[in-house]
Order: structure tokens, then C-alpha cells, then sequence
């Protein structure tokens, strides 16, 4: 057992040393500072594919701080397993004086930070948690009653309304990093030891392109062009600040500032109406007569659908973890609408595919596409997806690069007309919502 007293800093959804709330709460408590990250194994056990580019993503992101600890003569402590399990070795080793964390938001890591907060807390440990991962979170952006906003347009008029400069303000936290457990360095698990193996291929850059941003209203639909700053999946796991993406938002464009509105709203909606994980917001949806055809759900995931536009989407996320946002629409449209498949099943695949997967966000657009959700595209709209193309990539530019095959005879037709396609649709969603 250590002898010398330390706080701990566990990192979980913010693995960056600026702008870090809870790191930098932690750094001024007066006691050494010792960061922490967990490999869950709850997490690991529910991931299909062990070439998982996210947890690679997660191990590089972990050895880049490693390095920088390492340069403030620190270190990074990696476990892996159940977190209670690792908490347990962790008592048992270092007399621990408190724990710092910052918040997360989805219904499991709320239910493992109660489960550890108790077990700390029977401990003699109090466990530390604060706000990083939005600007505003729980009731802090919700009507004058208290109730929460299920509609996205006065969710973002109160948003505006409410913040404040002061809001923005980044921690300090890299400045403090003297003030860090001094230590030999701990030697970080390798991808295989966790069970992983590495892809190799390289991830977007956490660099904001402001020319992008600048022009984002203008480019966003359009997949053929490079018009996305593709930092979604830095927002996802905190290599980037969200205050500090909120600034440059508020100086640069208004759209792009409203896209990350939206992804606060719905995990306001997770946090308030936690059934809509797997369940719609809006329960007379549940009644919709989804038809459970997993061969045409096989060849939505395969990119054969005949569709173009959503044959090149569901291409371009196999392939590298990323889809454009206009064509994810078109694709979640094609799969509750042309298909009439379950939401929850494209739900389920993006998560195990998307780069940037957030399930607040993913569970808030897919009801939107299904129809289902809070805030939703009614039921009746159903995206033609030949018109999509011939509006947003009237040139062919992006079918071209994910459809190699699109003018040769290997290309196939598509598996339902889309008038077909909508009739059916329109009858299952009356004939449910009759009842």
C-alpha cells in the first residue's frame, strides 16, 4: 500500500488535461492528483467486434496522456474490469482522500456512479462530480414550472436566454498539473491485453476547421463536400472542450451553434424520460406493426438496398465508423419508413458502428426519423430518397466514391418502390395510431 494521501481523478467522457472541470477541482484540493481511466468491462463485453476503432481510439487518446503526465513527472493509472471491482483494489492500495469526476448522462453510467458513490461513501471517501460534458444539464434549462422542454425550438430560445458568459469560462486545470501524484510511471494495458486489436487507420483531427464552421450553413447538407467539421467523435469522448466549441459557435455560425443545442436537448430528453432509450417518447408509436424481416435488414446494413443514397451511407459508415448527417436522415427514413423495421434495430447498428455514437443523440434522431420521438418529423414525411440525391448530390460525387459499382449491371435494383414503400408505410403508422 502507497503511503503518500491522493486524490483521484477518474476520466471517463473528458480525456483531455484543459479546460477539465472535475481535474481541475481535483488539482486544487490539496492533496496529489492521481488520474485514473477504467477500461469497463461491462462496456468491452457488449462490443461485438474486437478491431472496435473506438476503443482504439480511447487506448491512443490514453497514451497521449501518458505522455504529458509522464513530462509533469506523473502518471496515468489504467485498469481494467468492473469498476466497483477496481474501486475495491484501489482502497486497498492508496489511502485515498477523495474521488473527482466528471458527470455522465446515459442511464448506465448514472446507475455505475450511484453503485460507486455508495460503495465509496460506506468507504469514508466522498466522490466529487461536476459539469463538463454540456453547458447546461438536468433543470438548468427547463420552463418556468420546472418541467422539461420536449419541443427543440423554446428548448433553444431558454438555452440562449440563459447562458451567460461567465458559463464559458474554461477551467484552468492544465496550469495546475504540478500539483499531480509524482510517480514512477504506471505501464498502460496494450489493446490486446484488453481484448482488442488495432485497426491502424487514422481518426479525424480534434482541430477546428473555422473555415468550415464559417461556412457550415451553406456546405452541411452536401455529402459530396467537406462541409462537416467531423468533431463528433471528440465531443463524444471530451478530447475537446464544449465550452470552448460553444465560443467559437457563438463567433463563427449560428447553425453550427444550434447543431450543438440539439445535442444538448436530447440529452436533456434521456435524462428526463430515461424509457426512451429503447422505448418511443411519444407510446402510441409502440403500436406500429414493424415487420421483422432480418434479410432486408441485412441488406440495408450492407449498403444493397437499390437506393443509392442510402446504399453510399450505409458504405461509407462500414467502412470508416463516419456518416455524413444529411444522408444519416435519409438512411433512418429508409429503414422505418421504406422498410417499416424497427427503429431500435438502426438504432442498435449505428451504435455499434458510429465513430461519434452518443446514445442521447442517436436515440434522439432515429425517433425523429421513426416519427416517434419528442420532437419529431411526423409520420407522413417520407423522404424520397432519389430526390435527396438529385438535391444534395446532384453531381454524383459522393455516390461515385462509396458506389463503385452504381452504372454497372452488379448494382440492384431497389428492394421496394418508393410509392409502394410509402403507402404501406402511411397505412401501419394510421392503423397504429388509431388505436
Amino acid at each position: 500500500m502507497s503511503n503518500t494521501s491522493v486524490c483521484i481523478f477518474w476520466f471517463r467522457r473528458d480525456l483531455r488535461l484543459e479546460d477539465n472541470t472535475a481535474l481541475h477541482q481535483a488539482l486544487r484540493s490539496g492533496h496529489p492528483v492521481l488520474p485514473l481511466f477504467i477500461f469497463d468491462s461491462h462496456i468491452l463485453t457488449g462490443i461485438v467486434d474486437n478491431k472496435d476503432r473506438r476503443v482504439e481510439f480511447i487506448h491512443l487518446t490514453l497514451k497521449e496522456l501518458q505522455q504529458r503526465l509522464v513530462q509533469a513527472g506523473s502518471s496515468l493509472l489504467v485498469r481494467q474490469g468492473e469498476p466497483l471491482e477496481v474501486w475495491r483494489e484501489l482502497i486497498a492500495k492508496f489511502p485515498i482522500q477523495a474521488v473527482y469526476a466528471n458527470r455522465d448522462y446515459e442511464p448506465y453510467a448514472i446507475d455505475r456512479d450511484q453503485h460507486v458513490s455508495e460503495f465509496l461513501k460506506k468507504a469514508g471517501v466522498p466522490f466529487h462530480t461536476f459539469k463538463d460534458h454540456v453547458i447546461f444539464e438536468r433543470d438548468e434549462a427547463v420552463k418556468e414550472d420546472g418541467s422539461p422542454y420536449t419541443v427543440y425550438t423554446p428548448y433553444k430560445n431558454k438555452w440562449l436566454k440563459t447562458l451567460q458568459p461567465n458559463m464559458l469560462k474554461p477551467s484552468p486545470s492544465e496550469s495546475s498539473l504540478q500539483s499531480q501524484y509524482q510517480c514512477r510511471p504506471f505501464s498502460l494495458l496494450s489493446l490486446n491485453e484488453i481484448g482488442f486489436e488495432p485497426v491502424g487507420n487514422t481518426f479525424p483531427d480534434k482541430a477546428l476547421n473555422e473555415t468550415i464552421v464559417k461556412n457550415y450553413h451553406k456546405q452541411r447538407d452536401y455529402p459530396g463536400v467537406e462541409g462537416t467539421t467531423r468533431l463528433g467523435l471528440h465531443i463524444r469522448f471530451g478530447t475537446v472542450s464544449i465550452r470552448r466549441l460553444v465560443r467559437k459557435a457563438l463567433e463563427l455560425n449560428e447553425t453550427w451553434l444550434s447543431e450543438l443545442i440539439w445535442r444538448e436537448f436530447f440529452t436533456s430528453i434521456l435524462h428526463h424520460f430515461p424509457h426512451t432509450a429503447d422505448q418511443p417518447f411519444k407510446k402510441a408509436y409502440a403500436a406500429v406493426p414493424w415487420r421483422e424481416d432480418h434479410n432486408d435488414f441485412e441488406r440495408w446494413c450492407s449498403g444493397t438496398t437499390g437506393y443509392p443514397m442510402v446504399d453510399a451511407g450505409m458504405r461509407q459508415l462500414n467502412e470508416t465508423g463516419f456518416m455524413h448527417n444529411r444522408v444519416r436522415m435519409i438512411a433512418a427514413s429508409f429503414l422505418c419508413k421504406h422498410l417499416l423495421l424497427p427503429w431500435q434495430w438502426g438504432e442498435r447498428y449505428f451504435a455499434e458502428k458510429l465513430l461519434d455514437y452518443d446514445m442521447a443523440a442517436n436515440v434522439g434522431n432515429w425517433q425523429w426519423a421513426a416519427g416517434c420521438g419528442c420532437d419529431a418529423a411526423p409520420y407522413f414525411r417520407v423522404f424520397n430518397p432519389e430526390l435527396q440525391q438529385k438535391k444534395f448530390d446532384p453531381e454524383r460525387i459522393y455516390l461515385k466514391k462509396w458506389l463503385p459499382e452504381i452504372d454497372t449491371p452488379d448494382y440492384p435494383s431497389p428492394m421496394i418502390p418508393h410509392t409502394a414503400a410509402r403507402i404501406r408505410a402511411l397505412q401501419a403508422y394510421k392503423s397504429a395510431l388509431k388505436k
